[in-house]
């Protein structure tokens, strides 16, 4: 019997359609989703930005905190348009590998529909490549947005090893970051903060977002190893561009930012590194043919780390549900300069590194019903003189001949 093969996954407004042929081939395990490029945007006019400060020419975003139109790889934009919030984007991977989600855990997701009713594996993976990787004539136009194989991986779409780490918590994908470095510098912090309060891998998520502590200490660190070249503080915000002349912009002056992942081995863990080719997004609509345009695409979040689309650009991503860890590996059509190129490294050794989870506070039952005797018992307290005092107050009124006189009732409130 020969297995569908889905030919290419095409996401425009809020709905999503596949194309499907029937294919007898014998080809890599599961089933290859190319994931098509749409048409681009109308870009927005915008009005002439304030002069720049030396350095970078700086320009306004085509809307503050708007991540669609920064040249990303069109399926990631068009997920954004359909996931609403961040982390609400990784039930969009076609509701293909989401655990059932609150509040309706009756619904059941296409893939894990699809696990019971075949035999495809519990797994799938993720190919997305950057907007700076051209296009791979030799494979056609499918390619450009990058593959997932659904029910299996694809040796061919990644380089080296795959580096596993535990899903934590399955309500999201949710990891242990077990440190974070920036050019090869430790921002010494808890490990809890970098995964307060969650830290998930969100392919419908466009930045890498962080906790606030973290992100301040990560800007401070970016800004510090790029400090050849004055940059203005909107920028490290989300809130401006910076533009260069037309291939010279300055990758080099820009650290690698490293996160470290626990391993399968709860006292080792392994390294992926993030290039600056990553990490700063290319604005197409808003440059001109004579210009690079940038956007940083590292944010602050409120709730926890997400590991977005500028992760994953870089690194081929396998989400096997059936033996609960995500793996890495460098994907094939990552970008990258002469100097530097994306990493998966390790083991590192480690101790106690599951204790870097975040644990919500759980207050006992029993706690609070504590806490409501005593607070019951206060009032009593208090209530018990005012009781006294309205009790002896009408005592007196009946022992008073003739119904009682009004001097002596005032008396009795002084």
């Amino acid at each position: 019997m020969s297995v569908p093969f889905l030919r290419c996954v095409v996401l425009w407004g809020t709905s999503a359609h596949l194309l499907a042929s029937v294919s007898g081939d014998a080809g890599p395990p599961g089933i290859r989703v190319p994931l098509c490029k749409g048409p681009p945007a109308e870009p927005a006019l915008q009005p002439d930005p304030p002069p720049p400060p030396p350095g970078a020419r700086s320009r306004p975003p085509r809307a503050a905190g708007d991540s669609r139109g920064t040249g990303a790889v069109s399926f990631v934009d068009m997920i954004d348009n359909l996931r609403g919030k961040s982390g609400q984007g990784y039930y969009v991977e076609m509701t293909v590998g989401t655990p059932p989600q609150k509040p309706d855990e009756t619904l059941e997701p296409f893939f894990d529909s699809l696990v019971r009713q075949t035999s495809t594996p519990n797994l799938f993976s993720l190919q997305l490549c950057g907007a700076g990787f051209g296009q791979n004539d030799s494979q056609g136009p499918a390619t450009v947005g990058g593959s997932m194989i659904i029910g299996g991986v694809d040796p061919s779409l990644y380089l080296g090893e795959l580096w596993y780490t535990p899903i934590r918590r399955e309500w999201y994908y949710e990891v242990i970051i077990v440190r974070i470095e920036v050019n090869g510098q430790d921002l010494h912090m808890d490990c809890k903060e970098y995964n307060y309060d969650k830290s998930i891998v969100d392919s419908g998520t466009t930045n890498l977002r962080l906790p606030r502590k973290v992100f301040q200490a990560a800007v401070k660190a970016i800004e510090a190893a790029s400090s050849t070249e004055q940059f203005p503080a909107g920028f490290w915000l989300g809130e401006q561009l910076v533009c260069w002349q037309a291939g010279t912009t300055p990758w080099h002056i820009f650290p690698v930012v490293s996160l470290y992942l626990m391993g399968e081995s709860r006292n080792q863990s392994f390294r992926i590194s993030i290039l600056p080719q990553q990490y700063l997004r290319p604005v197409e609509d808003v440059a001109s043919s004579q210009e690079d345009c940038y956007k940083f695409a590292i944010s602050q979040s409120s709730t926890g780390t997400v590991m977005g689309a500028v992760i994953m650009e870089g690194f081929y991503v396998v989400f096997d549900r059936a033996q609960r860890r995500i793996g890495f590996a460098v994907s094939t059509c990552h970008v990258h300069d002469e100097f530097r190129v994306a990493s998966v490294e390790g083991p590192f050794p480690g101790a106690e590194l599951e204790d870097c989870g975040y644990n919500v506070p759980q207050t006992d039952e029993s706690t609070l019903m504590t806490i409501a005797y005593v607070m019951a018992a206060v009032c009593a307290l208090f209530m018990l003189p005012l009781c006294l005092m309205v009790f002896q107050w009408r005592c007196a009124r009946c022992l008073q001949p003739g119904g009682g006189d009004f001097a002596d009732d005032i008396s009795l409130l002084k």
